[in-house]
């Protein structure tokens, strides 16, 4: 998808620290491998210089943020992240990704719904951030077959389905303006490249969807993010807008639930 459906409005126009970004992006190297390493290695993996990645590890390492090895001169990450992780012990998924929620349902005045994708070919909506225009309404705890809808166009490509079973599951779906097998499974193999899909009317005529799937260390949709909307209030390029920004904070929601998850998942 080209730069120019990028929203200019996901984020405000401000200017990032350098140094703080330095330092996170340097703890979240350090996440990622699994021994410790000098400063050398973590400056050539960041691309930070190392007079800089230096300074940052000191400081990180005095507020115990990162742990140092005197004899091997190696860094790894320290106990001092747990103070800072210890007070999201006990949060669902649904109440840490709750504010990303309402940051897209603010920033595209849609209704956003997190939907949890069950063990039973379902998907469960348990978060949602409802906009102040008018609106479409999904109530917690509705269940929907997994592959219906733009939600279910994700799914689909990632569940790699043979044919034969895909078309019966296919067969089975209720909608109110079906597509046809071929351009849903077209539409959905599409999402493996955008990560994220579109459906206009077919699910429920005049409503429009766009969803983006999180996935696990197996890319496998654990969660799905959707945004749904009354079809006249929302363009196309609207849509597709949309469909980048749930796709960028899927990826970053699944790095975040999913460690380890390489870094274009």
């Amino acid at each position: 998808m080209t730069d120019d459906l990028l929203d200019k409005n996901a984020r405000p126009a401000t200017k990032d620290v350098g140094a703080v970004v330095n330092a996170i992006q340097i703890l979240r190297h350090l996440a990622s491998t699994p021994d410790p390493e000098g400063v050398a290695a973590i400056a050539r993996a960041t691309g930070i210089s190392p007079s800089s990645a230096f300074n940052i590890l000191r400081t990180l390492t005095n507020e115990q943020l990162v742990s140092f090895n005197d004899n091997a001169k190696t860094y790894r990450l320290g106990l001092g992240l747990s103070e800072l992780a210890v007070s999201l012990i006990g949060y669902s998924y649904a109440d840490l990704i709750q504010p990303e929620l309402d940051r897209l349902s603010l920033n595209y005045r849609i209704l956003v719904i997190l939907w949890q994708v069950t063990g039973d070919n379902h998907i469960h909506a348990i978060g949602r951030a409802i906009p102040t225009a008018a609106h479409v309404d999904v109530r917690l705890n509705t269940r929907l077959p997994e592959l219906i809808g733009a939600s279910g166009r994700c799914i689909a490509a990632l569940r790699q389905v043979p044919e034969e079973e895909m078309r019966r599951r296919f067969a089975r779906l209720q909608w109110e303006n079906p597509p046809t097998f071929e351009t849903y499974m077209r539409e959905a193999q599409a999402t493996l490249q955008s990560g994220w899909a579109i459906d206009e009317g077919n699910l429920y005529r005049g409503v429009s969807l766009v969803a983006s799937a999180i996935t696990d260390h197996h890319d496998q949709p654990r969660l799905v993010i959707s945004g749904i909307g009354i079809g006249a209030q929302h363009s196309r390029e609207e849509l597709e807008r949309m469909g980048v920004a749930l796709s960028q904070t899927s990826a970053f929601i699944g790095r975040a639930l999913f460690p380890g998850k390489r870094s274009g998942a």
